[in-house]
């Protein structure tokens, strides 16, 4: 007999998607001193953040609980931006975070710790090279371009929780693409596009680099994150436009990113400007 998910659909329908094998995911991950205390893979949700948030709410889930689907109907982006793919063409999922002896203030650098995390756990697994887009998307190259191939959304949950969601498009054909400047680990010529050990790769990339920074206070340049994300960050040294809040935008070149996470713009009018959040559109030299 064919194996049939909840809706009815075959599961081996497309013989490039395998399913993922939650048990032999929670026997690779889930051990005694991991940050991993649980994964969880559903066949069909609205979005694998929007669960764990209402999960953990109430502060009793666990740390280290991760949510797998192999479907999103409303994965949600920065902005609110709609992230939809078919079945089983990518790796979309979320872990619950407790960084209790990290000072909230710090909290903000999580998303880009897990850009890093995400970024060397797919160069070394898949085999392709990545940048990161301050603040959180990922990077691929398709035939010279640079394309976003995934994206990354961090959000509390209660008093002493944080929920980072990942998703990257890993099998996505080009007839699928969303849109032109999107792509995936396969267009842009991944030598691994098995689910499987890719998540296991950013996972304990992601154990590894968010062990560090907990282990030094939330600190990003005492555990190194800090010089890591900047030598890895395509936005630096690229003329950008940083479109903010209340319909303000500023154009200058992308100069660093500074203790709190900021991306600091120097304008042709000789200022220094820190931006905390906002969209960052890289535009072409003149």
């Amino acid at each position: 007999m064919t194996p049939r998910d909840a809706s009815g659909d075959s599961r081996w329908s497309d013989l490039d998607r395998p399913p993922l094998n939650a048990a032999a995911l929670r026997r690779a991950l889930v051990r005694e001193g991991s940050l991993w205390s649980d994964v969880e893979v559903v066949q069909r949700t609205g979005s694998t953040n929007s669960d764990l948030v209402a999960r953990a709410a109430g502060g009793e889930t666990p740390e280290g609980v991760v949510l797998v689907a192999e479907e999103q109907t409303s994965g949600r982006g920065r902005l609110d931006r709609r992230w939809t793919a078919p079945p089983r063409s990518g790796l979309f999922f979320s872990v619950l975070l407790r960084p209790a002896e990290v000072p909230v203030t710090r909290w903000g650098w999580l998303p880009l710790l897990t850009g890093v995390a995400v970024a060397t756990g797919l160069s070394r697994a898949a085999g392709v090279d990545t940048a990161l887009k301050w603040p959180n998307d990922l990077l691929v190259t398709v035939a010279g371009e640079e394309r976003k191939a995934g994206g990354i959304l961090a959000e509390r949950s209660g008093e002493h929780g944080v929920v980072v969601g990942v998703g990257i498009n890993i099998t996505l054909r080009a007839d699928e693409l969303p849109v032109p400047q999107a792509a995936s680990l396969a267009l842009a010529g991944a030598t691994v596009t098995d689910r499987d050990p890719l998540l296991r790769a950013m996972l304990r990339s992601l154990e590894d680099w968010y062990g560090r920074w907990r282990t030094a206070g939330g600190d990003p340049a005492a555990c190194g994150l800090q010089e890591t994300y900047a030598a890895g960050c395509a936005t630096l040294g690229r003329v950008v436009r940083a479109e903010l809040p209340g319909d303000r935008s500023i154009i200058g070149e992308a100069v660093a990113v500074d203790g709190d996470g900021r991306l600091v713009i120097a304008t042709k009018e000789g200022v220094q400007e820190p931006v905390g959040a906002g969209d960052i559109v890289h535009l072409r030299p003149a």
